[in-house]
Order: structure tokens, then sequence, then C-alpha cells
């Protein structure tokens, strides 16, 4: 494969910083780069000349974005913070912001080296991007078997990945960390991409912090004997953890620098953190044992090309109203109180599960503690059936997913939820006496 002489230097900065992160890149990954020559660095070097028309917007005479008055009057923003392009790496402001926030958010980074966030049009893009740098055809993805189904649309229908499964729960319903060990060794040794998510979408499963440790210690030994490992984070719903003695840190807090073997990924964003879900901004961050800039800024660039080649940048009026959002002394306190919404939900599940044991004869619960969701599975019935009773009888909606009920609680009004479990355990109950 031939491959600009551009991307071959970034190519050759990564091999020599850490040549397990260059075996990882995918065939596209490697040919990839952020243009340098061409239109960017062109439209660069007349920045601030008087005469400049090679900036591919429209401007008015006094040099200001060309703005129609029925969009301006909406939008209390001034017209470069709304309406002119953002970076394909994102608005360094922004980046700069982020990355601080992940160091208060994550106290077991301080000191630890890892890459400037690039932003994304969102998680799922951000997910498709790294299916663009490290995902081949027929390169298998270690998942739990309970995942998010956009994996199948973005992994295997995106880039031909094969997602290759293990039970998320043991038999104590804890995290399967030998069923994730067995799956690693599977096929020899060699390239791994495996993607972990907590909260876990669909179950709303965050491990423990000793079963954390035991992940972190699973991929090292496999980094020793010579795997080289691409770890996907998928951190959508991270914050939202509700119980004492569960991992409130992203466990890219412990792989960011566990091992030269291990490329960790973070894939977060304000989308449910900040409860700005039509925003689309979200954020990639790179971290391995002795990053050094060059490797990141590599990364970044390549990146940042995907993003170019992809969908040219993400939305700069999301950023701008993030940014000042951050800057609000309201914040946190405002962030607080959605939270502890959702947390009084938690609890009122809590409480029903507990205190109706006659819901075992239909159904029970899977492990939760965080997140969006809970998860329950039916012992005599068919998911599909009792979602549509559910539907045509109740007047109740829930996600049926394979062999479980997915139960989003986090927009189910406080007031709802005892009538929910009682419509759910009518409907299972009438559909177990059909069988």
């Amino acid at each position: 494969m031939s491959f600009d002489p551009q991307a071959k230097e970034l190519n050759s900065i990564i091999q020599l910083e850490n040549p397990t992160v260059l075996k990882l890149l995918s065939n596209k990954g490697k040919s990839v780069f952020f243009p340098k020559l061409g239109i960017l660095s062109q439209s660069a070097e007349a920045k601030g000349k008087e005469i400049n028309a090679t900036i591919g917007t429209a401007l008015e005479d006094n040099g200001s974005p060309m703005v129609l008055e029925s969009i301006d009057s909406l939008v209390l923003l001034k017209e470069k913070e709304g309406f002119s392009y953002a970076s394909s790496y994102g608005r360094e402001e922004i980046r700069s912001a982020w990355k601080n926030v992940l160091t208060k958010k994550n106290p077991s980074l301080d000191g630890k080296s890892f890459s400037l966030p690039v932003v994304t049009s969102a998680l799922t893009h951000g997910l498709s991007m790294a299916g663009y740098l490290f995902i081949n055809e027929n390169d298998s993805i270690i998942s739990p078997n309970y995942y998010w189904e956009n994996y199948d649309l973005i992994f295997k229908h995106g880039y031909n990945g094969v997602i290759k499964t293990f039970p998320l729960f043991t038999s104590e319903s804890g995290f399967n960390v030998e069923g994730l060990r067995e799956k690693i060794y599977e096929g020899g040794i060699g390239k791994k991409i495996i993607i972990l998510n907590f909260p876990n979408n669909p179950t709303g499963y965050t491990v423990t912090n000793n079963e954390a440790r035991q992940i972190k210690d699973v991929l090292i030994e496999a980094a020793d004997k010579g795997n080289e490992i691409v770890t996907f984070i998928d951190d959508a719903y991270f914050g939202l953890v509700f119980e004492n003695g569960i991992l409130k840190e992203s466990i890219f807090s412990l792989l960011a620098d566990a091992h030269k073997n291990i490329l960790a990924i973070k894939f977060d964003g304000p989308t449910k953190e900040d409860y700005v879900w039509g925003f689309r901004v979200g954020f990639i961050t790179f971290g391995t044992a002795n990053g050094s800039e060059k490797l990141y800024r590599a990364l970044e660039a390549k990146l940042a090309g995907a993003i170019r080649g992809n969908i040219s940048n993400a939305s700069n009026i999301a950023q701008s109203l993030l940014l000042f959002a951050y800057s609000s002394e309201k914040y946190q306190n405002e962030k607080n109180e959605k939270y502890q919404i959702l947390k009084k939900r938690y609890q009122k599940l809590c409480e029903i599960i507990n205190n109706h044991p006659e819901y075992k004869q239909f159904f029970t619960a899977l492990p939760f503690n965080s997140g969006y969701f809970m998860c329950v599975k039916l012992l005599n019935s068919n998911t599909e059936n009792v979602r549509k009773l559910l539907l045509d009888k109740y007047s109740t909606g829930i996600i049926a997913q394979g062999d479980i009920i997915r139960i989003a609680f986090s927009s189910l009004p406080f007031n709802t939820i005892e009538k929910l479990f009682n419509n759910l355990y009518c409907a299972a109950r009438e559909c177990s006496s059909k069988l």
C-alpha cells in the first residue's frame, strides 16, 4: 500500500515513539493524515493579510461571517463563536478545558501523560473514527455479551469487524474477569481490540474498584506476553454512579499508563454528562505508558485527518455554548441537581425490587448500580411478546433486547416507576400462562 508522504511522516514518529501503536493501526489508520499542505496550510499562511481569498466561507465586507438575521436573532453569541467553522481537531479552548476537567473527575490521572482530547461529533462518531483508525476487515473486537446495539452498525457493518463476546456477569453477579481473560487468549498472541463500557448500556452496571484492578491486571498480563492491545473505553454515562465501592473514575485512569503494549482510548463527552443530547460534541483521548508528546500529536493528527475526511469538523456553536457553561458558577450545582434526580429514581427501583419478591416468579433484575438503565431477565416468557403486550394493553414502552428487557429509568418520572413494574409483572405473568 502506497502512503502519502505526510502519512509516512506520522507513521515514522509513531514507530519511533511506540512501535506497538503503529502495529495497532488499521491500514486506513496508517494511511490517514491531517494535511499540513494544500488548502488548510495556505489558508493559515494568509491569515491576517490585507486581502484574503482563501477561506471557503461567505463574509460581509467588514470581515464578519455572513449571517441571516432570522437565525442570528436566535443566537446570543458572537458570529465567529456560532457561525464559523471549528478546527477538525476541535476548538483549542474546549480541548484544553476538557483535559483539565478529566483530571478533576479522575484524580488518578494527575501526573500521568495522556493526549489533548480531540473533538468529535459526539460519542458515536468518535467510536466510528476509532474503527477507521484501528479496525481492519475481520479484526475481532472483544466485548461483554450485553453491549450497545450501535456497536454492530459501527464495528461490524461499518468496518467489517467481528464482535466476539463473553458473558458480562459471573454466577455471583460480578464482572466476568475470567471470561475477558479467556477471550483475549483465543487465537494466540497478537493484536487485541477490547471495548469496555461503564456504566454499561444496557445493564447499568459499573465494575467495583476491585474488579477494575483485576481487569487492569489481566490486560497487563496479556501485554507482558506480547499481545498488542487497544482498549476502547466507552464512557458515555460517566459520573452517574449511585453506590459506594463502585469505580467512580474512568477505567482509563488505570489503563492510560498501564503498559507500553496497551493503548487506552477514552470516548466521552457532554451528551449524557451535561444533558445536551442534541449538541453532538464528544471527545477522544489517548493514553499509553511512557506516552510522549510526539506520539500523542501524531495520533491526534491522524484522528483529525479522519474527521476532516468524514465530517470536516464538529459543531462550533455547540462547543461555544459548552465553554460558556463550564465557566459558569452555577454549572456544578445545576449538574448535581440533575444527578440527584436520577439517583432518587435509582433508589426507588431498588426499593421496588426488594419489596416485591413475587416478581421473581417471572423475572429477575440483572446487576445494576449506575447510568441510565437497568435490565430484567424473563424466566418463563418471550421478551418480544411481553414488549408488545405492554404496549397494547398497558400503554407502557420498554426495550426488548435479545433475552433481556431494558428499562430506561433516566426517562421515567418518579411517580410512574412503581406502575411500570406492576405492568411488567402483569404482562410477564400473562405471557407465561400462555406457554
